[in-house]
């Protein structure tokens, strides 16, 4: 006999139509035991809630020296405090003015080449003062243990035809690091409004191409960014790619809501990485993870406005993306379109498996909660197809605030590869002048405990024209829903 789960506004757990037994009651909660264990598979110390801890550099087979092991990232001393045996090299040292105005790319790139080639170097951009720098490529391997102190402000040229036409897509990029420090509690400033009047989704008579991010790190590990501003990036603000043991903490993005394409933290092909305690405000997701990424913790998020902290976009052009492993545990969203989002392209393949989002609060929050597999961010209209990035096992837990549209949750999943596993625990999300619903295309799963808006259309078997069959008795048919933002 099929069982359809039903969400309920109460603490019980109801069968449509027969009363649970003690049997059917432990095996659902066996379920609930598995799916949470599923979610944590990706990583051995991947607990709901444990802190970002510490880890020791050297774990890559070389032998470990006195000095590897570095603090818990919020204990991180400030270079004030540990000038001892510590080698400063001064950009202004290298010639660089600092007004702004005059271009210190060089000096920066003679600074750079001096402080890697030394130990216990410190790469010093002095405070109170204003830095213009192009497009710059800062290369590693370093010697060991290089601190990089940003005290002052690092700023971009702001028209768009100055800029170095060898680096279209990145301003200020760190590659091959390993044990490297980048803090200080200065401004990365990108200077971006004349790059976003020329942007396709401002201009639509401009012709759609990309633009720098303003910091970016690169095949890259056990690389730690703590107490930065970055703001006004040309496209996006901070770029993870290819690298390993990222750590990220007391961050703060900035641009206008209005600005395009302005991720603030964006996450590629990268694994182990941390973010906590940061303030995320943009024109597109707050954090953004997509293809070839695993083992992410983000912690103490607070993001607003901007699109949310999403997975995705992922498949486009029929690609094939893998994500797993990932956990948002205590994050605030105010005024954004979306929430906690997962958008794919028709036509991918690949899977996102293994997610956690939980304790969570929403305040006038367009989309709440949305698996959206009908993504399509063109100009143009995209074309259906039937295969997609299969989506399972995510865990909603301890969701709670307002929803500033009817349907507070909505999964809108592939016909062909519907979603699985889904599973929402202490759902609390009200709007304030109107109710909110669930919306569920080929989304199978089950809730427990307090969910509202209640979640009946969540299926936990494939009893309906999910599998590419029709269901003579379904009552109601979905259109597939289309965000393009």
């Amino acid at each position: 006999m099929n069982y359809i789960i039903s969400g309920s506004q109460s603490n019980h757990l109801v069968i449509e139509g027969e009363k649970m037994s003690c049997f059917s009651l432990l095996l659902m909660l066996m379920l609930v035991v598995l799916m949470m264990g599923a979610v944590s598979k990706g990583d051995d110390n991947f607990a709901p809630s444990e802190d970002i801890g510490p880890w020791t550099v050297g774990t890559d087979g070389e032998e470990e020296q006195e000095g590897d092991e570095y603090d818990e990232l919020d204990s991180l001393p400030a270079w004030g405090s540990e000038r001892v045996g510590r080698i400063p090299v001064n950009v202004d040292s290298f010639g660089a003015v600092g007004d702004g105005v005059a271009d210190d790319t060089q000096a920066f790139l003679e600074a750079w080449e001096t402080a890697c080639s030394i130990k216990n170097a410190v790469f010093l951009v002095p405070e109170r003062r204003r830095y213009k720098v192009n497009a710059t490529r800062l290369r590693g391997p370093c010697e060991r243990k290089l601190l990089i102190q940003v005290s002052g402000t690092i700023v971009a040229p702001d028209e768009p035809n100055d800029w170095d036409p060898k680096n279209p897509r990145t301003w200020l990029s760190f590659s091959m690091l390993k044990g490297v420090r980048i803090q200080g509690g200065g401004i990365i400033d990108g200077s971006g409004s004349k790059w976003w009047a020329s942007s396709c989704k401002i201009n639509r008579t401009s012709p759609c191409r990309g633009a720098p991010t303003a910091l970016t790190i690169d095949s890259s590990s056990k690389v730690r960014v703590k107490d930065l501003t970055i703001q006004n990036a040309q496209q996006m603000h901070f770029t993870i790619s290819r690298s390993d043991a990222i750590r990220v903490s007391g961050l703060r993005v900035r641009a206008p809501q209005d600005s395009p394409n302005t991720d603030g933290i964006h996450i590629s092909e990268s694994t182990n990485v941390a973010i906590q305690n940061c303030h995320i405000g943009t024109g597109d997701d707050c954090i953004s993870i997509v293809n070839a990424s695993s083992i992410i913790k983000m912690k103490n998020i607070v993001c607003g406005p901007g699109h949310g902290i999403s997975i995705g976009s992922l498949g486009k052009d029929n690609a094939t993306a893998i994500v797993t492993a990932i956990v948002l545990d205590t994050a605030t969203l105010t005024g954004t379109t979306n929430g906690l989002r997962i958008k794919t392209w028709q036509g991918g393949s690949g899977y996102v498996k293994s997610v956690r989002f939980e304790n969570v609060k929403m305040d006038d929050v367009e989309n709440p909660i949305i698996i959206d597999q009908f993504y399509c961010d063109s100009p143009t209209s995209c074309k259906n197809q039937t295969s997609a990035v299969k989506i399972s096992q995510v865990l909603y837990r301890n969701i709670s605030g307002t929803s500033r549209t009817p349907n507070a949750m909505k999964f809108a999943c592939s016909d062909t590869v519907p979603c699985s596993n889904i599973v929402l625990n202490n759902i609390n999300l009200e709007r304030e002048n109107g109710i909110v619903e669930t919306f569920c295309n080929c989304a199978m799963g089950f809730d427990y405990g307090f969910v509202r808006p209640a979640a009946d259309c969540l299926r936990n078997a494939k009893n309906s024209r999910c599998d590419g069959t029709k269901n003579d008795n379904q009552n109601q048919t979905y259109d597939p829903v289309h965000t393009e933002l």
